[in-house]
């Protein structure tokens, strides 16, 4: 589910925060939950889009809705990084990319869980 995802990414993102605090301290946490948020929240909507009851009324409307779902999330993405310096006050980059980065790679472990992490094999 899409929803899991989105689930995952919030604890990832808890943990990356976690662990930028033990690090550097409080600015660097903020920073980095900062950067997670830039993500968790576009990729929320995403998931609210996609699970509508317009984008599952037909094929077009659900490529439709993933694209104009999609388009959404990278814009709001966006948004958010350029606004970071104004909304967080000495933000550090180095942490809150580090929450962006490994956030966004919960895409690519929930993909390898749903494949098993294993190739399929030719019988």
């Amino acid at each position: 589910s899409v929803w899991r995802v989105v689930v995952a990414q919030f604890f990832v993102g808890l943990s990356v925060s976690g662990v930028a605090w033990w690090v550097s301290g409080q600015v660097a946490a903020v920073s980095a939950a900062y950067g997670a948020l830039a993500v968790i929240v576009p990729a929320a909507l995403f998931a609210r889009g996609l699970t509508s009851r317009v984008s599952s009324l037909n094929a077009g409307a659900a490529v439709f809705g993933f694209f104009l779902w999609e388009l959404v999330k990278l814009a709001l993405t966006v948004v958010a990084l350029v606004a970071a310096p104004r909304w967080i006050e000495g933000l550090s980059w180095p942490a809150m990319l580090a929450g962006l980065l490994v956030t966004m790679k919960i895409y690519w472990v929930a993909l390898g869980v749903r494949r098993g992490f294993y190739p399929v094999q030719k019988t």
